[in-house]
């Protein structure tokens, strides 16, 4: 998922294990999915799953606001944010493996116990002291193959990170 996200210009955030409340809004949209369409709508094959849902998105993005996005509708913060929705050039999935990327990021957002250690997807690595129990963001540079740890918004640690 990484490669396919960066290799679409898309810096993957990674709330920690186990956390879904930090990411509110779509834990909020997933309720609503759940109460509005599939308590709601009785639907006998895949198509009308397919046909309600795109349905029911576009309602819920043009008239649910929140506070997450400054009290704006989804579609209200894309059209305040001037981004563009992008789509792939191909309906075809892409080749698998996808090669390695050569630019772009992603993040993870983790706490740190007393130990010490934070995992990357398996691979463990020491921070400084100062970052016991409390919640870190490790960045992963693409490009020049770092990983940068972040306390409050201050690099307090780097390491040599090598894509497999």
């Amino acid at each position: 998922m990484i490669r396919l996200c960066l290799t679409q210009g898309i810096e993957v955030w990674f709330i920690p294990p186990g956390e879904p409340w930090r990411n509110g809004v779509v834990e909020k949209f997933n309720d609503h999915w759940r109460q509005k369409l599939l308590g709601r709508i009785r639907m006998k094959a895949i198509e009308d799953l397919h046909r309600e849902s795109v349905a029911f998105e576009q309602r819920h993005n043009s008239r649910y606001r929140y506070s997450k996005l400054g009290g704006k509708t989804p579609t209200g913060a894309l059209a305040a944010s001037a981004g563009k929705l992008r789509f792939p050039a191909s309906l075809s999935p892409p080749r698998h493996p996808l090669p390695k990327p050569q630019s772009g990021r992603y993040h993870l957002i983790r706490f740190i116990r007393s130990d010490g250690l934070l995992d990357v997807f398996g691979e463990k690595f020491r921070t400084p002291p100062e970052a016991a129990y409390e919640y870190i963001q490790a960045t992963i540079d693409v490009p020049r193959q770092r990983l940068q740890i972040r306390l409050d918004g201050t690099l307090i640690d780097e390491h040599k990170y090598g894509l497999r």
